[in-house]
Formats: C-alpha cells, structure tokens, sequence
C-alpha cells in the first residue's frame, strides 16, 4: 500500500483527542457577530451561522472550508434582530413562529429551534459541499456510502428519493459526511439530532450525488415544539459520527456501562462470551443443552418463545449449570381476544384487551403488528401496576421455570405511539419513558433484553437483537413471501427460522457488502451492551452471507445468532462450537470495552482494522480474495494484548 493511500484512509478513532466534545472550547465563548454573519468557535475550527437563512459554513483549522447546511428549504422569512448570549446569540423568524438559539457546546455548534405554532421545517441541508465523498447513515450496525455510488444514487439500492424517521428507523440518531481534500488532514462533519420524534431525512439524488436534508415537525400535541442539532468537525473517519455521539451520550450522563450492569447483577456477565440462539424442538431439552456443552461450547444465550412446549424446569437447570442464559421471549405491546388469541403472550386478564389498546385520534384502536389484535398502552399498563400487578403478575409466570434472563419484544424500538385513549393519553416521549421505566424494573433481576435497542433504552438493557442487522425495505417482503422465505410450521422448526434463503442481489449488497458497512452503533454503544442481528436472520439462514457475517462478528466484537433444534445442532453444531470458542476469549477481554479505532487498511475497502479498548484486542478482517499483509481473503486475525502471535478464523474451511 502507498504512503499517500495510508494517509488518505487510516484516519483511526484517535477521535477523543480531535472535534468530538472534549474540551477545545470554552462554553462560554461567544464568537463575533457582523451583520448576519455569527461565527462560533467550535472544536478543529470556527463554525459560521447566517442569520437570515441558517445556512451554516465552517472554517477548519488548516484553512478548509466546509459547508455544513445550505440555507433552509423553503424559506424561513425576514429573521427578527439578533441579540447575543453568553455562548451564542438568539434571534427569529417571526413569520414561521420560530425563535431560535446558537451556541456553542463542548465544541460542537448548536442550534434549537422553537415553535409557537404546529408546522415544519426542511434544514439542515446537507451534502452539497463539492468536497463531500461519503455519507455516514445507522441503519442497522451502519453504512457508509460514497456520494456517487451508483448502487445507491439509483432504484436498486432503496435510498435516493426515501424518508427515514429518525426516531422510529434509524438505530442512533445522526448522520454524517466524509470530506475529500488536498493533503494528509482529514475533513467531516456530525450532525446528532437529540430531538429525534418527529425528525426525518431525506435522501435525494442530485447530479448522481446524495444528499440528505433533514425535516422536523412541530407538534404541540405531539410535544414536538422543541428541534435540535448539533455540528462537529470531525477527521472524516466513517465512524467519526458514532465516536462525537458516544462523547455526548457521556457528557449527558446517558451512556451506560455493561462493567456497571455486570456488577449490580453479576449474572450480565454470562454475556461475555456467548453466542445467542432461540431454540426449538430437542434444543429446549436438558440433552439438546447436554450437546452443547459437550461440543465445548463454554458460554451461551438460549432463548425460547412463550407458545407450547418450552423450556422446562430441567433443562434451563441444565443450561444453567453449563454457564448458559436462559430466558423466555416476552411483549407486552400486543393484545388480543382471548377466545380467539393466537400466542399467549397476546393473552391478558381482566378487561386489558380492550380497554389497554392505544387509540387514535378518532378513537379507533392502534392494530397490532400483522394486523393482530392491537398495541397495547404502556401508559395504561403503567397506571394499573401499582394496584393490579399485571406486567409482574407475567413476568414472574414467565420466569417460574427458573430463567435467569428475559427478551421483551419491540420495547425498546424505535416504533412508539402517540395514544389518545382516555385516561391513558401520552405522547410518543412519554410512551419511552414508560417503557424505560418497566424495563428498568425487569433489568434488576434478570438479564434483560429488547429488540433493536435504540440508544435511549442502553443504560438498561444489557443486550439486544437487531441493532446489528442494516434493513434494507425489500427485506420485509421477502419475508412476507411465506413460499420463499417459509411459514411457522412445523412448530418443532418453523421454516421461518430454520430454511435457508439467498437473498436476491440488490438486497444483498444494501444490506452485507461489507464495502459499505462500518461500525457506528458498535462505536457509539460497545461496552454498554451486547449487540446481534436480527432472530429471524439466524446465521444459518442465509448460507451465502456466512462468511461475510462472521468476519463482521469478529471484526466488531459481537456474538452470533443462531436457532436450534435437534437436526440443526448434529447439523451446526461442531462449526457453531469452532466459532464460539474463537468469539469466547476476545469478547470476555474485550466486550466491556469501546470500540476505539476503525479504519480500511486497503483503497477497495475489503480489508479491514479495529481496536478495542487501549488495545485490549486488535482484529483484522480481510473480506476480499487475495491475501493482505498475510492475511488470507476469508479470514481474520485477532490478537489480544498477552498474545504473542494473533489468532486466525478462516469460517469457510469449518464446513457444517
């Protein structure tokens, strides 16, 4: 590799030490103001606000400049006089009934918007910069896109001309470009979005070029008046984004630590090590658990669903003894008749369904997912706990086998509801602070888990399935295709689960070429939870993608997820126990710490480097076909800080 593309792509997460909220700027600092130029000092330069539009520039320190948001769509108005604070100034538009402050904040510029009327706005609008060469998006574990990738300027890769709710789709609340310049200094821009409701973006395609301008609706009912973001200068590392938003999480006292949670309730750390898997028919029996332990797999999340025939007494002891978790699958967001239910989960006493469903406006209940039943208010749940006990009441049935561990379905997602339902009504911030607060309860004595565990549900939970896996749309409807995908029978190993698919082209490359994937959720949450892929995108079910996911697990530092029965582990299970025990060691050293550092180690993106804490493990992944440095394509090297030589996986050569 040259020296020049060294440079241009081995800008690690040395991050703490650049723009991203340390202390290279004083709070207090106020900048200058020249008509309707505001200029704000902000960690790796000087941001620029105009006034009269909120297009927003920056100079960086070795003389770049950058542009940060082009004015606001639409029009904003004839601003109002802007008078200075002590960080910043306020100024507003009074025909869009905004008012609206600048300052700066721990090195990053910020701007809120307040609204005295129910509307909205289109800003910031970003990635016209000439210089802007990639787009930093988390769906999922997270993508990075080059502007004018054809996969994604086009039809085929889903993203130009779509919205995504911030809030709702996306597993953090950011996004983020990558500059390119003259020399070896590296250029990006953060943009977080701490008041996620009612924030969207946009992605357009403009001269073969993505753009993507965000929007917000203010809502009184919604409680949405309030709209924030903040800018960071950051070194144009794809992860950059992730690491500014790991550093403000801390400044807020919101990141939590899975050292912490592990030391409340020790039984967290059972994590460290494990792959998870749901299991069916033979694999819920004390024998199926038997072979797993003889197979030497040492550590082991197993999780089973709540219909007939699941795990007994004798074999979550079983799993138990072999240092596994075991817990049952749970939701408390779906009611149903019950004469007519179709799982007991959706099954409640009293009159819970229907008084409990969140309503409407026009008082119609909110449907359940699949048109089941409907969902079920956490509000109204959390009003009748005290007295009626309904959500322990579940629990503790749910855990009588002895189960030390707990998956609670879709809480802590980003879908949350606005519910009009008299004597129940809250807003969608309020629906996540309901939910925090059962979870919180759960999480005191049982290892708790969610689905696709946004960032403001981390402090409690202590793993998640889903935040790994970057859904692309068609996805949905591929599983939909019960013919393709497969249905939920047998009931011993749904095919759902357990028959393997290959996923059409297009839809493989939005969602696994790892050319495009980066670790921000791993980045901005590693060390605060344990997080998997997807329960239904078992590591089996997509044969073609195995070597690729593997690689990505041990590159970022997360388990495997899997489902077993009894075919599956005579099947797997020698492979699945190779895998587990390369996994175990790396994340028992490492899976407290941060992901520190990620870079490319060669221009086509295919070889890959991370670090995790002050270097407790370093992995290189090299997803390509040739050898790199040594390194076989189709393998990776891990090597903890007492390793002598590094530790290699090749996952095609184990066969199962």
């Amino acid at each position: 590799m040259t020296s020049k593309i060294t440079r241009a792509i081995a800008a690690s997460l040395a991050l703490t030490a650049t723009a991203l909220g340390v202390a290279g700027c004083d709070s207090a600092a106020a900048g200058s103001l020249e008509g309707s130029r505001l200029e704000l000092p902000v960690t790796g330069g000087t941001a620029v606000v105009d006034t009269a539009s909120l297009a927003v520039t920056a100079r960086t320190g070795d003389g770049r400049r950058l542009v940060l948001s082009e004015a606001a769509a639409g029009g904003l108005g004839k601003p109002g006089p802007v008078t200075r604070t002590a960080d910043g100034a306020r100024w507003s538009y009074p025909a869009k009934g905004l008012q609206v402050t600048a300052r700066s904040e721990r090195g990053r510029l910020r701007i809120g918007l307040w609204s005295d009327r129910d509307g909205s706005v289109s800003w910031p609008v970003t990635g016209t910069d000439p210089a802007a060469s990639a787009v930093q998006l988390p769906r999922g574990e997270g993508l990075d896109i080059p502007v004018r990738d054809a996969f994604w300027n086009g039809k085929e890769g889903g993203l130009a001309g779509s919205t995504v709710d911030v809030g709702a789709e996306l597993a953090l609340p950011l996004w983020g470009y990558s500059m390119k310049g003259k020399g070896a200094a590296g250029h990006g821009v953060s943009y977080l979005a701490p008041t996620d409701i009612g924030t969207s973006l946009r992605f357009a395609s403009s001269g073969g070029r993505l753009r993507a301008t965000a929007g917000h609706a203010f809502s009184a009912g919604e409680g949405t008046r309030d709209y924030d973001i903040t800018f960071a200068l950051t070194d144009g590392n794809p992860v950059a984004p992730a690491a500014d938003y790991r550093s403000y999480l801390s400044q807020h006292g919101q990141l939590g630590s899975l050292r912490e949670k592990i030391r409340k309730n020790p039984a967290n750390g059972r994590l460290l090590g494990a792959f998870h898997a749901y299991v069916w028919g033979e694999g819920r029996t004390a024998s199926g658990v038997e072979r797993l332990r003889k197979l030497g797999v040492d550590r082991m999340w197993l999780g089973y669903d709540a219909g007939p025939g699941g795990m007994d007494a004798k074999a979550v002891q079983a799993a138990k003894k072999a240092g596994y978790l075991v817990g049952p699958y749970d939701t408390f967001a779906n009611g149903q008749d019950p004469k007519t239910a179709d799982s007991p989960t959706s099954v409640w006493p009293d009159r819970v369904y229907p008084d409990f469903c969140v309503r409407k406006a026009d008082g119609t209940p909110e449907t359940g997912f699949g048109n089941r039943g409907c969902y079920l208010s956490s509000r109204a749940f959390e009003k009748a706990e005290p007295g009626r006990h309904y959500l322990a009441d579940r629990t503790r049935k749910m855990v009588a086998n002895g189960a030390d561990s707990y998956f609670l379905d879709v809480d802590a997602t980003g879908e949350v509801f606005r519910d009009h339902g008299k004597g129940h009504e809250m807003t969608k911030a309020g629906d996540r602070r309901n939910r925090l607060a059962r979870m919180r309860r759960l999480a005191g004595n049982l290892v708790l888990g969610s689905e696709s565990a946004q960032p403001w549900a981390n402090r409690v939970l202590a793993f998640d399935h889903g935040s790994g896996t970057p859904v692309a749309d068609g996805l949905w409807g591929l599983e939909r295709d019960r013919e393709t995908w497969g249905g939920y029978y047998p009931e011993n190993a749904p095919k759902a689960f357990f028959k393997p698919v290959r996923l059409p082209d297009g839809l493989a490359t939005a969602m696994y070429d790892p050319r495009y994937r980066v670790p921000l959720y791993e980045t901005a949450l590693h060390g605060s939870l344990v997080n998997a892929e997807r329960w239904e995108l078992s590591y089996e079910k997509l044969p073609r993608q195995k070597t690729t996911r593997a690689l990505l697990a041990m590159l970022y530092n997360t388990p495997l997820n899997y489902v077993l029965d009894g075919p599956s582990l005579r099947q797997h299970g020698t492979e699945l126990a190779a895998l587990q025990q390369y996994f175990s060691p790396l994340h028992r050293a490492a899976g407290t710490d941060r992901m520190t550092s990620f870079r490319w180690l060669t221009a086509d993106r295919t070889v890959q480097h991370t670090v995790f804490g002050d270097g407790t493990l370093t992995v290189t992944a090299n997803f390509g076909t040739r050898a790199h440095d040594g390194l076989p394509g189709g393998c990776v090297d891990a090597r903890l800080r007492t390793d002598a030589q590094p530790r290699r996986l090749c996952p095609a050569r184990l066969g199962g």
